[in-house]
């Protein structure tokens, strides 16, 4: 597809539209959720609005952030990315970015009209700092990607009080798949969160990471009926990235894509409980990926701008300038306009794959 053709704000805004109004269906039973909900939709309109304004202005303003407020974990999941790549540590990291640091950051992403930004981390509910001042800001939905092991009772009256923010639990299908890739009783531990979630009437979501070992059971009707009962409103299908040659064979190629993809069109079209995403997808239909800048970019937990988290380079932190120039990095518009984000590629991550290539353009002065 050629990408001067192709209209990624449109895009986009079409994807986060819908997004919403799925988010919108699948709250009406819950009261207080529906007005938030209704809210914030007016609110990503706005939104879309200023993110429009600035392309016929010619500055693209991608929808989603992703910020890792910690690279800190307690979990050791088997096959992790970011611990193989040293991005996550089991201590407290020095120099991570602030509180204030990161109201800066969402004080100036709401400002230039981003809708959603991913709370990811390592495990960020150890940083209840930012989770808190990210709830104060009620114009921009904070899914919050968590194991699920730190819940307690100040989560949930913050989760209770600030409808902004969207658990969404990490699980790779039934116990015996979750606790094998996450350590024993942490599937236990989800579906306490979980009942705890739906006592509160708090919706929340869930994150799974897709291989070619259990694309069929967490698409399956089994597996998204048992989460739906305990009160999950959307799923979130990562697809595996193999950080290894010998994990080469678990990251979905295009039988399992379209599988995946198929299944979560026949989901759609007949539930309106759950909202489904596929990340990274289809990229045919995004013009290529969306990383750097194109739909999302990801800030690490040092404030360094990053294509995405499986794409771990920056030559820009957003402790030194502005979210607005991070977004204009070198790095991302080579990317963005060297074609590195429209190849076709087996399956994983397309920058990952090409991260030698990548690796040589930071080198490049």
């Amino acid at each position: 597809m050629d990408n001067k053709e192709f209209d990624i704000q449109a895009y986009m805004t079409r994807g986060v539209e819908r997004v919403v109004a799925d988010a919108v269906k699948a709250t009406l039973s819950n009261p207080k959720e529906s007005v938030f909900m209704a809210k914030f939709a007016m609110a990503s309109k706005a939104a879309s609005k200023k993110r429009k304004l600035a392309q016929e202005q010619g500055e693209h303003i991608p929808p989603f952030l992703i910020a890792s407020i910690t690279s800190q974990c307690n979990l050791h999941c088997a096959g992790c990315y970011s611990r193989c790549t040293n991005a996550t540590s089991d201590e407290e990291p020095v120099l991570q970015m602030s509180t204030v640091e990161w109201e800066k950051v969402f004080d100036e992403a709401d400002e230039l009209g981003v809708s959603f930004i991913l709370l990811a981390g390592g495990e960020p509910m150890l940083r209840k700092d930012v989770i808190e001042e990210a709830a104060r800001r009620q114009n921009i939905l904070f899914p919050v990607f968590t194991n699920g092991t730190f819940l307690n009772d100040a989560y949930l009256e913050l989760f209770d009080k600030s409808r902004n923010l969207i658990p969404i639990l990490s699980i790779e299908g039934g116990r015996d798949v979750t606790d094998a890739r996450r350590g024993a009783g942490v599937y236990d531990k989800l579906v306490k969160s979980m009942e705890a979630f739906k006592a509160r009437g708090l919706i929340f979501g869930a994150s799974v990471t897709v291989t070619t070992e259990n694309y069929r059971e967490v698409t399956s009707e089994e597996f998204l009926s048992t989460i739906y009962d305990r009160g999950c409103k959307a799923v979130i299908f990562v697809e595996y990235v193999p950080v290894t040659e010998e994990s080469d064979e678990l990251a979905p190629g295009d039988k399992e894509r379209e599988y995946i993809k198929n299944a979560i069109d026949d989901l759609r079209s007949r539930d309106d409980g759950m909202v489904f995403i596929s990340f990274p997808g289809d990229e045919k239909n995004s013009g290529g990926c969306v990383a750097a800048g194109r739909g999302f970019f990801h800030i690490n937990s040092h404030g360094g701008a990053e294509p995405c988290p499986f794409s771990p380079y920056s030559d820009i932190n957003v402790r030194d300038t502005s979210l607005r120039e991070a977004m204009k990095s070198r790095l991302f518009t080579k990317l963005r306009d060297g074609g590195y984000l429209l190849e076709d590629h087996p399956g994983g991550c397309t920058l990952y794959s090409r991260r030698e290539e990548v690796e040589k353009l930071i080198e490049q002065e």
